[in-house]
């Protein structure tokens, strides 16, 4: 017999038992389902960490400190290092595999006016020239260019901080925002008392006697994330929050010599998210502390692969229980055709096609089982997202899950599923199909 007659002949005997085989199929179904569905809630709940990490801030950045001293050293260019963050580690960190651009980082809370509405915020200066490598999204305006001194970017939430001190006592913290930011009538100062009333405060005493400088800036852009941490800080040039700071301490009188040869921290940014962990590692080599967003995603990855097993090894077992089904059901198929494998065997058929049938027949059971229960996966997996979206993300939340996406099932998760489902039922025809093979054609002729 060829191929087509064979298909078509097991075909033909799977049809002679219907409800038999409709039972062993949709065991393969619910086997094939489980699996699928516990998996695809499994990806669900990584891709819903990876959201709530990415919302606090880029995971393409990599936070880097000075080592502290201490003894703790590294290398840098093929030197030891007492991890002094300094220009020449900058340059040395631009140069691992990875990292598309580096910055040194400096942070001072300063005061802004603009018209009658003041705001306290943290800035943060960076090498204005490659602000736009690190991946910051704009809402209105521009990013920093090479150049900018006084100009800055607004996060997308400090323009609600902005108030009137006659009329309230402070900032509101979020809500509608109070001034336009990108403006030429800005006012900046380290004085964190600009502006405000001096309401219970002595005339005589020592805060009240310095003269900060006031300097006038420049807003050119307000960022797009409204809840990752860039929405709440303000960026401009470290020279000019440098200008700043040195002018500040001059007027307080302060002399301060920490860290004279160095910057106290520094920021990275990583082209591709997965080489974050060996970027960070590299840098940690080199003498110097990391921190990164992508540390915490890393934990709750584990976290979520290791309930991934869990639930994918609940969906395995029964799929075996389908492959038993599969199995009890070709022996009862031998059992009823003994006499008509005697035929088959008298009147020439080859040994190798009696095998290849009850293949056949067992294959098919667990190809159209899988078919069926990847096509109802994915309806489940779609009621899961929609309907019972708010259902299940209350149970995922439980477990720190609970994102907009509760359920993902990849391509290739199907397709596994499917070519899995299938050799399963192979496996399971396989002794019996031996058995068949094997039964002696006189035996079989007698059997009533």
């Amino acid at each position: 017999m060829n191929n087509r007659d064979l298909i078509s002949l097991a075909f033909r005997n799977l049809l002679r038992r219907k409800t038999r085989t409709i039972l062993a199929i949709t065991g393969v179904v619910v086997g094939t389902c489980a699996i699928i569905v516990m998996l695809s809630i499994g990806f669900g709940l990584s891709a819903s960490f990876q959201e709530q990490i990415e919302s606090y801030g880029n995971l393409h950045l990599v936070d880097v400190y000075s080592g502290g001293g201490g003894g703790y050293m590294g290398m840098v260019g093929g030197q030891q290092t007492d991890g002094v963050l300094n220009d020449k580690a900058l340059a040395s960190m631009e140069k691992i595999n990875g990292v598309e651009a580096v910055s040194p980082k400096k942070q001072l809370y300063l005061s802004f006016g603009i018209g009658k509405y003041i705001a306290q915020a943290s800035v943060i200066g960076l090498n204005p020239e490659i602000m736009q490598k690190f991946g910051y999204e704009l809402q209105e305006g521009r990013l920093l260019e090479a150049g900018d001194k006084f100009e800055m970017v607004f996060g997308n939430q400090v323009p609600s901080w902005f108030y009137n001190p006659k009329k309230t006592m402070g900032s509101s913290w979020g809500g509608e925002a109070q001034v336009d930011v990108i403006t030429n009538k800005l006012i900046v100062t380290a004085d964190d008392t600009y502006g405000q009333k001096q309401r219970g405060r002595q005339s005589s005493s020592d805060q009240e006697k310095i003269n900060y400088p006031i300097y006038k800036a420049k807003g050119v852009g307000l960022l797009a994330n409204p809840n990752d941490e860039s929405a709440y800080s303000v960026y401009m040039s470290l020279e000019g929050l440098e200008t700043i700071k040195k002018e500040a301490e001059r007027a307080r009188k302060e002399n301060i010599t920490y860290n004279k040869n160095g910057y106290d921290s520094a920021m990275v940014y990583v082209g591709d998210i997965d080489d974050v962990e060996d970027v960070s590692n590299a840098i940690r080599e080199m003498g110097f502390q990391t921190s990164s967003l992508n540390d915490w995603l890393k934990s709750m990855q584990e976290t979520a692969r290791m309930i991934q097993g869990i639930l994918g090894g609940i969906g395995a077992i029964s799929l075996l229980v389908a492959a038993l089904g599969i199995t009890n059901t070709m022996i009862m198929s031998i059992y009823e055709r003994t006499k008509e494998i005697g035929i088959m065997k008298v009147i020439g058929a080859n040994l190798e096609d009696i095998r290849k049938m009850f293949l056949l027949e067992a294959g098919m059971i667990g190809l159209i089982g899988g078919l069926a229960g990847v096509i109802i996966s994915y309806i489940l997996s779609l009621l899961m997202n929609t309907v019972l979206s708010g259902i299940m993300s209350v149970i995922l939340g439980s477990i720190g899950g609970g994102g907009s996406t509760v359920s993902i099932i990849p391509w290739w998760v199907a397709a596994s599923a499917l070519v899995f489902s299938t050799t399963i039922g192979i496996l399971a025809g396989y002794s019996p199909a031996r058995r068949a093979m094997r039964l002696s054609a006189l035996e079989s002729l007698r059997n009533e």
